[in-house]
Parts: C-alpha cells; structure tokens; sequence
C-alpha cells in the first residue's frame, strides 16, 4: 500500500523558515501532479502550491514570494520550503499526490505554528 509520508512541520517565530517533506512509499506509476493543501481550524482545506508532472508551479497569492514547492529527481518526494513565515500561515499542511493508476493520493498532515 503506497503512504505519503510528511515531516518537517513544527514551532517556528514569525520570520523564521521551515522545510517540509513528503515522500512516497511503494510504488506509485507515473506522478501527473504534487501540490501542499493546508487547513486552519474553523477554515475550509485551501491549495497553497503544487507542481505538474513538466514543472510547472503554482502558487496561493498569500504565499508567492515565500514558499516555494520542490521534488527530488526520483520525482517522489515533494518539498514545501516555507521563508517569512506569519502567524497567518499556522495550519495543518498536508501533502498530496495524484497518479493514474493509484488516484488522488493525501499525507497525514504536518502541523506548523508560527508564534512568538
């Protein structure tokens, strides 16, 4: 059974930086698209940045600038480098990936905190 499998979240003061990482598990085919959702309590699961199988990205508004989405070059591991952080971007980050032969796949979630 392929997972995604996120890490990196956590505390951080507004202006710091933190990476995350989602990597898949088992074999997944061919990637068509990977992209970062997150979701505050009492807010609705909104896209903050995600990439096509060419490389192409796309960015929220509220983040361009500061975050910018990565993989590696197995083109399994998607990263979410977040700079300038704000309390605003306080959430649970989740990951997700969608394949033709295995559909719309998600993370568990990776929680970050932006206070002082």
């Amino acid at each position: 059974q392929v997972q995604l499998v996120e890490s990196g979240g956590g505390l951080v003061q507004p202006g710091g930086s933190l990476r995350l990482s989602c990597a898949a598990s088992g074999n997944t085919g061919k990637i068509a698209d990977m992209g970062w959702y997150r979701q505050a309590p009492r807010n609705q699961r909104e896209l903050v940045a995600s990439m096509n199988e060419f490389g192409t990205t796309k960015y929220d508004d509220p983040v361009k600038g500061r975050f910018t989405i990565s993989r590696d070059n197995t083109g399994n591991t998607v990263f979410l480098e977040m700079n300038s952080l704000k309390p605003e971007d306080t959430a649970v980050y989740l990951c997700t990936m969608y394949t033709a032969y295995l559909g719309r796949l998600w993370g568990q979630g990776t929680q970050v905190t932006v206070s002082s």
